[in-house]
């Protein structure tokens, strides 16, 4: 990763910018203010209340920070696969009594044009870009504005069109990850061929130039360490921070990350109709072989019943995005995980022959 970036947080540790609530100002300050890069999350968001958190953000923190933002979406699915989805789903709408949100409502794009007016017009130090790669003249607009641009890519391919429309550095999201996986086009044929993050890590250092941000299941510094000796510049860590009292995940999610009644997860479609990994509970079990590859329908579609889920109480209805690691999880308040963190990171350094970081940086 270029000098210039890595200058911008002294520990190699970028925490995962989350959409739906657990990656706001207070979390991503924490860990900017304890030398990690804290992350914005603008999925979901309408452009204003993007700006309303990077406002708020910089009266919390001087340091630098990032927002990510989402692509628009295709249409992938037939319509009626989203009306037969929604068939299926009549039961959960009678058992929460509430009714099934409108699959159109939120449109496609996520205000994407919206939020990039926002970007260039009052710029932040890092942009990210989740489900897709922006063109060249949207990153070129970027640069020319000051900020840095990161891409998540889930395969080789993306990492290079990554490269290709001039980004600073691609996010390698392995299959390990928490929540959706960020490929840049949704086909249900490529279910089950993710590759894990050590595995994508050392394919894209070999296949672009670009300095490689490594995510996908990383809950200590050990694995921090892991990722650096693959080759990677930095850890993206997101489940890691979703137990922290900043996090503004539901306090349920938190203590589920580690209820043994949630022990492990899996890939589905069940609640947005993107791939997302998430703890295994009944909705999942029940709904996800039959949701169709229909984001951002079927996200719309299942909003009211995961808000009244998590009303009432019910974990088994609501979406617990988590990565693989999730019983690791540990509640510290934020700016200390990213210190233990560091300090597990330099420990399983000094174990390693010839490894050593000049300045205790960032690469």
């Amino acid at each position: 990763m270029s000098s210039a970036l890595t200058d911008l947080f002294p520990h190699p540790i970028v925490q995962a910018p989350m959409a739906g609530g657990p990656s706001g100002p207070q979390l991503a300050a924490a860990v900017c203010e304890a030398g990690g890069l804290g992350f914005l999350a603008a999925g979901h968001k309408t452009a204003d209340g993007m700006y309303q958190e990077i406002k708020q953000l910089r009266g919390l923190t001087r340091r630098p920070f990032g927002v990510n933002v989402f692509m628009p979406q295709p249409q992938l699915a037939e319509s009626g696969a989203v009306e037969l989805y929604a068939q299926q789903l009549a039961g959960e709408a009678a058992w929460y009594e509430t009714e099934l949100g409108e699959p159109q409502c939120g449109g496609r794009d996520d205000g994407f044009d919206a939020k990039l007016a926002v970007l260039l017009d009052d710029p932040v130090p890092v942009v990210s870009f989740h489900f897709g790669v922006p063109g060249r003249e949207v990153v070129d607009a970027l640069h020319r504005a000051g900020s840095y641009v990161l891409v998540t890519a889930t395969t080789v391919e993306e990492a290079r069109a990554v490269q290709q429309a001039g980004a600073d550095a691609v996010v390698a999201q392995g299959v390990e990850a928490g929540g959706h996986q960020g490929t840049h086009r949704d086909l249900p044929e490529n279910d089950g061929t993710g590759l894990g993050v050590l595995s994508l890590v050392a394919q894209l250092r070999e296949a672009v130039r670009l300095p490689v941000v490594a995510a996908g299941g990383i809950m200590r510094g050990s694995q921090i360490a892991a990722v650096l000796a693959a080759g990677a510049s930095a850890a993206q860590l997101g489940t890691a921070f979703l137990a922290t009292p900043e996090s503004g995940a539901h306090d349920l999610h938190k203590r589920a990350l580690t209820d043994p009644l949630h022990p492990h997860t899996e890939l589905t479609r069940a609640f947005t109709g993107r791939p997302a990994r998430g703890l295994v509970n009944r909705f999942i079990r029940e709904h996800g072989r039959f949701a169709p590859a229909a984001y951002p329908d079927v996200h719309h579609l299942t909003a009211p019943l995961r808000r009244a889920a998590a009303a009432v109480g019910d974990t088994q209805g609501m979406a617990l995005w988590a990565g693989q690691g999730h019983r690791m999880a540990r509640a510290l308040p934020a700016g200390e995980l990213v210190q233990v963190l560091a300090a597990e990171l330099a420990q399983a350094e000094a174990a390693l022959p010839g490894r050593r970081r000049a300045g205790g940086g960032a690469r």
